[in-house]
């Protein structure tokens, strides 16, 4: 088979319309005989694989293709080509996936699935999720097409505020999620790798709605100004309370954790704003919380008369540590007659997935779906779980 002609598709996606993507990737799957091509998009709640529309035909779309309990959504889970044989060929599954984050799938059928065409089909989905998040930058397309259903105003900020959810490099991996994915209004996240420095915040503002996405929002502006800035974890620190509450007169607040990793040596250190602490998961098992002293929330030091000052904890990692964050709607969430989900159950849960050694985005996707089923899919407040993990 010869090798996949991607240079001149990608020559033909730079003035192509946003729409005829999918034309452009069944192109190249045509020339190694693959036909019947389908690009999936995973939707907000990372639950179902929504299928991008075949422009040439009035034909209806395919159905939504389940992550949990399809061929599809194994591909997806697994980040491996599925298939199954039909009486025309072979069904494909492969995975689209934009840098290290997993957008997607593409079906395809072959004549026959031998390793050269699985290499080509692996490559072709690398390839779709590249031309996805370049054309991305400039078209509403492809997350109109991952909705379910509408999003809040305060949601559809707080999706824009996100980095993707999932990244990982030989030393690092960061996957984290939000629920409810159509209603997120004060929780987010967001991080950056620089040379061997990476940071991470974690913020869950007051309230829910547009109010605490607009708190939200001012949180990782000012995060990420002073964080290009180069400066220390205190003073993004001592900033961050200081900007919440020159805009909103100590009337509103913001809790969190900023943590900083040195990715040469292992070592993390982390500041509080009356957040829960994280946990730590070594070996298999969540071992212990990590204990990092709180300051106020942020915007509430000058109303409550005090001055920032926050303690560093300083933590050193082994390689394979796992360290788990998490906003007070996880453990807070609640069944009918009262029970709390609590931090017991959430280190009990976290211990189990990292014995199954589960990838970090399947952790973090069956932790949510717990809170999810424990407060029976009705969540009063944002959940939000990030799990950062140290490779050596």
């Amino acid at each position: 088979m010869p090798p996949l002609d991607l240079g001149a598709a990608l020559r033909a996606a730079q003035t192509a319309d946003p729409a005829s993507i999918p034309d452009i990737v069944e192109s190249v799957a045509s020339s190694f005989g693959a036909t019947d091509l389908v690009v999936y998009l995973v939707d907000f709640a990372q639950a179902t694989l929504e299928p991008l529309p075949d422009r040439r035909t009035h034909a209806d779309l395919p159905a939504s293709e389940a992550v949990a309990t399809t061929m599809a959504g194994r591909a997806f889970v697994s980040q491996d080509v599925t298939s199954a044989d039909r009486p025309d060929g072979v069904r494909v599954w492969a995975p689209v996936v934009e840098g290290s984050n997993r957008t997607g799938v593409i079906a395809l059928t072959v004549r026959e699935l031998t390793d050269e065409v699985t290499r080509a089909c692996e490559d072709l989905g690398l390839f779709a999720g590249c031309l996805i998040a370049t054309q991305a930058q400039f078209t509403d397309l492809y997350e109109l097409y991952r909705r379910r259903r509408s999003l809040s105003l305060a949601a559809s900020m707080q999706w824009d505020l996100l980095p993707p959810l999932v990244m990982k490099t030989g030393r690092m991996t960061v996957a984290g999620l939000l629920e409810p994915a159509y209603e997120i209004g004060g929780d987010c996240f967001d991080y950056a790798l620089n040379h061997t420095v990476f940071d991470l915040a974690i913020v869950d503002a007051m309230g829910h709605g547009l109010q605490a996405a607009t708190v939200a929002s001012l949180a990782v502006g000012s995060y990420r100004h002073d964080r290009r800035e180069g400066r220390a974890l205190q003073r993004m620190h001592t900033a961050l309370d200081a900007t919440i509450a020159g805009q909103f007169d100590g009337s509103v607040f913001a809790t969190g954790l900023l943590m900083r990793a040195d990715l040469d040596t292992g070592v993390v250190r982390i500041t509080n704003a009356g957040h829960p602490p994280p946990i730590l998961i070594r070996g298999g098992a969540a071992v212990r919380l990590l204990a990092c002293p709180p300051t106020v929330p942020w915007g509430l030091a000058a109303a409550t008369g005090t001055v920032p000052d926050p303690s560093v904890t300083t933590e050193q990692l082994e390689p394979g540590d796992r360290v788990l964050f998490y906003t007070d709607g996880v453990i807070e969430a609640r069944t009918a007659d009262g029970e709390e989900f609590g931090t017991d159950r959430l280190v009990d849960l976290a211990t189990r997935h990292a014995d199954d050694l589960e990838q970090a985005e399947e952790v973090v996707r069956h932790i949510v779906g717990a809170v999810l089923e424990h407060q029976s899919n009705q969540l009063p407040d944002d959940a939000t779980v990030v799990l950062f993990e140290w490779n050596g």
